[in-house]
């Protein structure tokens, strides 16, 4: 007799224990145990329960390399979902085998989990696993399916039983992700019908939940989601902000009106991607030095200031032409400004010159520091404005959301659980899929963000990340290579650029440890057939087969292998925490982030004022609807997972293990540096210290 001692883990999120009977199969290289059932007197299976159990066999089972679980009814109780951790079976001669599971079981099914050790197709040789692998996959690509979202933008998991609600009538007064008399926020359908491994905890489910409604019910007894008139006074715009309020929350509040933190913003903002270099004034930009000489400091002149490398262009050329919508009754309006700025010998970054249309003209008067108080302010609130577009639509949703739930869905559908690229992947694939489902039903669907409180309506909103897709390139996703493209490598207070780059390193170098150890040489790379095909899917169904991305239809190489990965975990994790996690606190304080404008453009200089101002910024229900939005998609709900953090055992060889510990000590560092460094700072820049980053892109 053979005797084997079975540890099994459950979940430890609220409901993750099942009444429902479990039993085993262990089967090894010599044989299989008889199918028992794990029963102890008494509950098992219980939330954040480790039961353990013995099996008795009648030889030796060999080499464990699988277990199958089966999950079925118990007497008189009613079905119910369970969540396995692992398991894990000690042999007779000591050793351990782990099984990672980390999934749920919903109905009466079986679950075979392979034993972890991390192998490509061609380690495997026994046919029994081989074709475990290949079954593995063919029931996820049957039951996991790609959808056309818009058209020309990356396509989605389909959810066949869900279908976008109608508008609901205003006075139901159930509660359902929704308050009466406000526009459709959060819909619960949106992931009713996700398959339980994709979707939230209980714990964050709650969390996220909860945070939304105090606020959002707030908002509609005071009234304010109700009133479409402008705001009559600047200070009024405060009684509508969040109670916890940040350093930096205050400091935009008071600063937002000046230069330097206008500049300031293109640097260490929420949207720090997008400054280039200017080497040459564009045409369609036609500044000249007498217009900005003033603004250059003595004994110098535009030329020379280009010729040094201290003129920079942000250029908001791909929202040209995007006609705008009618919200709340009143015709929005839109522009796709120019902003030319200098880097002073003070070491700030200040405009210099804004043109509000793509288009130089008589109507298109270029603005200046040294025009009226309310003109200047105005200009560079319309160039905040563009700044919503291009952070919110592109770097944010487009760039981050759903072409990280593009990787994510490519994985799932081609690499096996026992594949190392998986096991290297999953974390950073946490809840993705759910939250894009939210962003859906909140930001692009019918009666949500889009088509409540931005001038650009659901198809310009669209229609930017279209454009903004058509563009990517897969050379500018490689971030250091991207600084330099832009010529923004050696630019002074850029703490974004600091904080990514060594975060990107740290990332890289566990992805090199991590890819060399599985992959010995390019062969290896070039002959992994499943690698191959999680590669191509991603091309199709993510840059829809656009060549001119220059994004890999394969890979030969195992530094093109390490460059890939590198660049999905950072897009799935450090890049969204860079665009995300300071939303709030640049938005909430309305005019430096101005979703709509009631007021064309200025196309004379002169004639604005306070009130023409306020006229043109978004009205109140507008302010409060984004406001409340970018208030829950701000800040991560509980159940959190820290970069680095990877509770679930996924990888238990010694090397990788040792590799993960690595990244904990780098990322530990990088956090120490950063924090250090805010301290003599009037704005501190934390965005980008990896205790406050998400594994995976989560909320």
């Amino acid at each position: 007799m053979a005797t084997y001692k079975v540890r099994v883990a459950t979940g430890t999120d609220f409901l993750s224990g099942t009444m429902d009977s479990i039993s085993l199969i262990i089967v090894g290289t010599q044989g299989e145990s008889h199918k028992q059932l794990l029963n102890h007197f008494g509950r098992d299976f219980a939330t954040g329960a480790v039961d353990d159990y013995t099996v008795q066999c009648q030889q030796d089972l060999g080499d464990l390399i699988i277990v199958r679980l089966y999950k079925e009814r118990y007497s008189f109780f009613p079905k119910n979902p369970w969540y396995c951790n692992y398991v894990q079976v000690c042999a007779p001669n000591g050793r351990i085998y782990h099984f990672p599971a980390y999934q749920w079981m919903d109905g009466y099914e079986t679950l075979a989990l392979r034993e972890a050790t991390g192998k490509t197709a061609a380690d495997d040789t026994l046919p029994i696993l081989l074709e475990h692998r290949k079954e593995e996959l063919r029931a996820k690509q049957d039951f996991y399916h790609w959808r056309v979202f818009v058209p020309g933008l990356p396509n989605y998991i389909h959810i066949p039983s869900y279908r976008p609600p109608a508008r609901r009538n205003p006075n139901r007064p159930e509660w359902n992700g929704y308050i009466p008399g406000f526009p459709i926020l959060i819909n619960f359908k949106a992931t009713k019908f996700l398959d339980l491994n994709l979707r939230y905890s209980f714990t964050k489910t709650a969390s996220f939940f909860l945070r939304l409604s105090p606020m959002a019910l707030g908002f509609k007894l005071r009234g304010l989601v109700d009133s479409k008139r402008s705001w009559k006074r600047l200070k009024d715009i405060k009684k509508i902000f969040p109670g916890n309020k940040s350093v930096v929350f205050e400091y935009v509040a008071e600063h937002w009106a000046e230069d330097s933190f206008f500049g300031y913003q293109y640097l260490n903002g929420i949207n720090p991607g997008l400054l280039c270099r200017c080497t040459r004034i564009p045409d369609k930009f036609p500044v000249t030095d007498d217009m900005v000489a003033p603004f250059l400091g003595e004994g110098t002149c535009l030329q020379a200031e280009l010729e040094k490398g201290n003129i920079y262009l942000a250029d908001y050329r791909i929202l040209e032409g995007i006609p705008a919508v009618e919200l709340n009754g009143q015709k929005q309006y839109h522009c796709a400004p120019l902003c030319l700025l200098h880097f002073g010998r003070e070491g700030n970054l200040l405009p210099i010159a804004i043109q509000l249309s793509q288009t130089p003209g008589p109507d298109c008067p270029i603005f200046l520091p040294s025009d009226s108080e309310w003109d200047w302010l105005l200009a560079k609130t319309w160039v905040r404005y563009a700044e919503f577009y291009c952070h919110e639509g592109i770097s944010h949703l487009l760039e981050t959301h759903l072409i990280a739930e593009a990787f994510c869905l490519a994985m799932l559908r081609q690499l096996p659980m026992c594949h190392p690229l998986y096991k290297l992947l999953i974390p950073h694939t946490r809840y993705t899929i759910q939250i894009n489902s939210i962003g859906r039903a909140v930001l692009l669907n019918e009666g949500g963000l889009s088509a409540r409180s931005m001038s650009l309506g659901l198809a310009g909103f669209a229609e930017a990340m279209v454009r903004a897709l058509s563009e990517i390139n897969y050379d500018n996703l490689y971030l250091p290579d991207d600084f330099v493209r832009r010529g923004v490598q050696d630019l002074p207070g850029y703490y974004y650029r600091e904080d990514s780059l060594a975060v990107w390193d740290a990332l890289e170098r566990y992805v090199t440890e991590i890819i060399t150890y599985y992959y010995p040489c390019d062969a290896a790379v070039e002959g992994d057939l499943e690698l191959q095909s999680w590669v191509q899917e991603i091309f199709k169904e993510c840059l829809l087969g656009r060549e001119s991305s220059g994004f890999p239809t394969c890979l030969r190489t195992v530094p093109e292998l390490i460059r890939y990965v590198t660049i999905v975990i950072y897009t799935c994790s450090a890049k969204h925490a860079a665009v995300n996690t300071g939303q709030l606190e640049f938005t909430a304080w309305m005019p430096n982030f101005p979703s709509s404008m009631r007021n064309p453009p200025i196309q004379a200089k002169g004639l604005t004022t306070l009130e023409t101002f306020l006229d043109t910024l978004p009205d109140i229900k507008t302010t409060c609807i984004t406001l409340l939005v970018l208030w829950t998609l701000s800040r991560e709900p509980d159940d959190k997972r820290p970069l680095g953090h990877f509770p679930d055992i996924h990888f238990v060889e010694e090397a990788p293990r040792r590799s993960i510990q690595t990244l904990r000590q780098r990322l530990a560092q990088i956090s120490h540096n950063i924090r250090q460094r805010n301290k003599c700072l009037p704005i501190p820049y934390y965005y980008l210290d990896p205790v406050l980053i998400e594994n995976s892109i989560s909320i």
